[in-house]
């Protein structure tokens, strides 16, 4: 599935999840009531006013290499996640970036009520979203290196670590995911080079 477009499916026993591009204005109020509280602080945008936050995304929106959806589950807003092509952010200039790479963010939404399985779920989802595209063969996440939770978070998901890298922003560890039934082959992201 090309990005850009809405994708849907209806999840037993949790809901129907959407993913559907980001709209810069109508989005920004959601967006900036979770980048803005503490527990999004490795998000980077804790300081960004509900207008820089539009800004943001209006420029996110204009790249080709990179996406944003906003993710509903039965119609209501619960997570961001951000896609991108490694080979045209400063993450690829971190590692051997390898044909069929492809890189990830997510942002949990403020639950309005903790949920055993909720991120799980939501994380699954946004795995199997990324490789409904058949040439994405490796999923590609940066989260802070002191980000512990989300870290460990991905490691239940199946995850590698790879180097810890240097980028504008932060330190991060890389994590490394081979699509489903690929044969693992983690030589090039075991390396610890540095940026």
């Amino acid at each position: 599935m090309p990005d850009g477009h809405h994708h849907e499916r209806h999840v037993p026993r949790f809901g129907v999840v959407t993913f559907r591009p980001v709209d810069p204005d109508g989005d920004a109020e959601v967006i900036h009531s979770w980048v803005s509280q503490e527990r999004a602080r490795f998000w980077g945008m804790r300081d960004a006013d509900r207008d820089r936050v539009a800004e943001i995304y209006r420029y996110v929106d204009s790249l080709p290499t990179h996406h944003a959806y906003l993710t509903e589950r039965d119609g209501e807003p619960v997570a961001l996640f951000q896609t991108y092509e490694p080979e045209h952010d400063p993450v690829g200039a971190c590692y051997p970036v390898r044909p069929g790479d492809h890189g990830g963010h997510l942002l949990i939404g403020t639950p309005v009520r903790p949920e055993p399985g909720f991120t799980g779920t939501l994380l699954g989802e946004f795995v199997a979203f990324v490789f409904t595209d058949r040439r994405r063969l490796r999923l590609v996440m940066e989260p802070d290196a002191r980000n512990d939770k989300a870290i460990a978070r991905l490691r239940r998901a199946g995850f590698v670590e790879g180097p810890l890298i240097d980028l504008p922003d932060k330190r991060a560890r890389l994590m490394f995911l081979d699509r489903p039934g690929r044969a693992a082959d983690h030589a090039g992201s075991q390396r610890s080079d540095r940026a």
